[in-house]
Order: structure tokens, then C-alpha cells, then sequence
């Protein structure tokens, strides 16, 4: 567990690093071909100066958190302005790459919608002849109707002079006349419905056409969901665009800078932890050396002999007596039972 606490703390840093290179280097790539397509003139010059621009900021944003209080006052306010400014060009850059690209899928759309206007405009004149064809059929109904009710009342009466009786009988030369209308008349309805069939043909293949046109573009599956926004919210799909660039433009570079500087603060503070770590373990090497001698100490005393007690000017140092110094150098100065010992800090390097 402590081992994959120690693997995370050191690997983090590198993550943040990583994805803040990864960041700024899409930011720097998208600013730089949007500037050169703004500056279509000078693309080339444009790509260098935007490239070095682009550098010089994440250099500029290092500095500054690093050597804040050490910069110069006049020099860090300047620093900070240009590392700001430099923020407002890459999101101008970013915002002219990505409104370009929706400038060309737009631009196709437009094509597109043009055409399906245009097979729609042709649907509707179909439709309008069909309506007038249906509408004559009806007409032609209602007139055959009509004469077959006085074919079928074609009915003549006459009185006999001689007998005065009432003759019923038919006329023939009306019965041919309306036996030629409703001839002609249902010639004509048939010829009609011929015509509704076609149009109503027409305008089905109108309308597979139209749906091969948005299915099979490319360029509808593209547009397909801010289509569905701008009609969800009753906005122009143009503004809905527009306030999309807005918020990537808002958080893309200043993404970049704020993963840059927490790298670097990041790296700042794992170099301190192993500063004081190295601190640790002088001090714990130090405390070992320090037993050591506490236990060697121990087994001198142990070993040495009572010694004979003599009368001598000097002050006379017993077997429990012990007398330890330390000078600056770490050098231990020790006297146990008339023996001098000396003892000097434990050299790692040598040992």
C-alpha cells in the first residue's frame, strides 16, 4: 500500500505535466492554423511568429510562478500582461480554426438544403396538379351521376288524337345524345385517373429523393444536433454555434496555462519532499551512529578491570564517572576508567 502511495506521488506530477503538454500543444496547433487562415497572405510568416508566440507564453507562465518574488516589478507586470495577451490570440486563433470548419460544413449544408428546396418546390407543383386532377374527376362524377339519372328518366309522353289516350315512350335521338356525353365523360375520367396515378408517382419519388439527400449526406449527420437544438430552443442554429465557440475558446487556453503552472507546482513540491527526506535520514543515520557508541560504551566499561585507586594531584575519574564531549565536527571525545576514546561521525560514502 505505501508502495503504490509512493508510485502515485511521484507519477502524478508527470500525468499533470503530460496532459498540460498534450493541452497546450492541441491549443498551440489549433491557434496557429487558425491564425494563418486569418492571415491567408502571409500563412508561412504567420505559422513561425504564431509557433514562437505560443512557446514564449508557457515559458512565460513557468517563469513567473518560479521566480515571482524574485522578477523585477516592472518586468513581472509586463511578464504578465504579454502571458495575458498572448492567451487572447491563441482563443482568437482557436475561435477562427473551428468557425472556419463550421463555415465549410455550413457552406455544404446550405448546397444541400438548396437542393432539397428546390425537389420540394417540384413536389409541390405535382401536388397541385393532382389536387386539379382530383378535383376534375369529381367534377366528371357528379356530370356522368347526372346523365345516367336522365338517360334513365328519358321518358316522352303523347296523346292519341283518335283514341285520346296517354302514350309513354323513349326518345331515341336524346337517349344517343346522352349515351354520347356519358361516353365521352368517363373517356375523359379515365384519362384523369391515368394522370392522378403518374403524379402521385412523381411526387413519391420526390420524396425518396429528398430523403436520400439528409440520410446519405454527410453533412446532416454533422449538423443533425444543433439542427435539433436550434429547433428545440426557436434559435438560429448560427448563434447556437457561436455561443458553443465561446465556451470552448473560454476554457481551452486557460486550460493550458492553469495545467502548466500546477506542473510546475507540483514539481516544486516533490523536490521538497526529497530534500526532506534526504534531512531524515542524516538525522537517522546520525541517531544510529550515536547508539553505537552509547553501546560500545557499555561493553568497554564492562570489560575493562577495577583499577587500583591511587593518590594523585589530578582529579581521580571512577569507574562510574564518564566525560563526554562534542565539538562542531561531530567528533566525540570520551573518557571511561583512565582510557580516552574518540569517536567521528560514520563517512557513508566511505563505508
Amino acid at each position: 500500500m505505501k508502495f503504490l502511495e509512493e508510485l502515485q506521488k511521484r507519477i502524478f506530477p508527470f500525468l499533470v505535466a503530460l496532459s498540460a503538454l498534450s493541452v497546450s500543444a492541441s491549443a498551440a496547433y489549433y491557434s496557429v492554423t487558425g491564425l494563418s487562415k486569418l492571415f491567408a497572405g502571409a500563412s508561412f510568416e504567420v505559422l513561425i511568429m504564431a509557433s514562437s508566440l505560443e512557446v514564449a507564453k508557457l515559458v512565460i507562465a513557468s517563469l513567473l510562478y518560479q521566480y515571482w518574488d524574485k522578477i523585477n516589478k516592472i518586468l513581472r507586470v509586463y511578464l504578465s500582461i504579454a502571458a495575458i495577451i498572448l492567451v487572447i490570440i491563441t482563443s482568437l486563433g482557436i475561435y477562427g480554426f473551428l468557425s472556419s470548419a463550421y463555415q465549410q460544413t455550413a457552406s455544404k449544408f446550405g448546397v444541400m438544403d438548396k437542393e432539397v428546396n428546390l425537389i420540394e418546390l417540384k413536389k409541390e407543383r405535382f401536388e397541385e396538379k393532382r389536387d386539379y386532377l382530383i378535383s376534375e374527376k369529381t367534377q366528371l362524377d357528379e356530370s356522368i351521376a347526372e346523365l345516367r339519372s336522365g338517360l334513365a328518366n328519358n321518358i316522352v309522353q303523347t296523346k292519341d288524337k283518335k283514341t285520346g289516350q296517354i302514350i309513354t315512350s323513349t326518345s331515341s335521338a336524346n337517349r344517343k345524345t346522352l349515351n354520347s356525353q356519358i361516353e365521352e365523360s368517363v373517356k375523359r375520367r379515365d384519362i384523369i385517373i391515368q394522370d392522378i396515378e403518374v403524379t402521385t408517382d412523381s411526387i413519391t419519388q420526390l420524396d425518396i429523393q429528398i430523403l436520400e439527400k439528409e440520410s446519405s449526406s454527410e453533412v446532416s449527420s454533422e449538423l443533425g444536433p444543433l439542427k435539433y437544438i436550434s429547433e428545440l430552443t426557436g434559435t438560429e442554429m448560427n448563434k447556437i454555434v457561436n455561443y458553443l465557440l465561446m465556451i470552448i475558446v473560454f476554457v481551452f487556453d486557460p486550460l493550458a496555462i492553469s495545467l502548466v503552472i500546477a506542473a510546475n507546482f507540483l514539481f516544486a513540491r516533490l523536490k521538497k519532499e526529497k530534500k526532506e527526506e534526504e534531512t531524515d535520514d542524516l538525522i537517522e543515520n546520525f541517531d544510529i551512529i550515536k547508539e553505537e557508541k552509547l553501546t560500545l560504551t557499555e561493553e568497554i566499561t564492562k570489560e575493562s578491570p577495577t583499577p587500583t585507586p591511587t593518590v594523585t594531584p589530578t582529579p581521580t575519574i571512577t569507574p562510574t564517572e564518564e566525560v563526554v564531549e562534542e565539538d562542531q565536527n561531530l567528533e566525540v571525545v570520551e573518557v571511561v576508567k583512565n582510557k580516552r576514546l574518540v569517536y567521528k561521525k560514520r563517512d557513508d560514502s566511505n563505508s
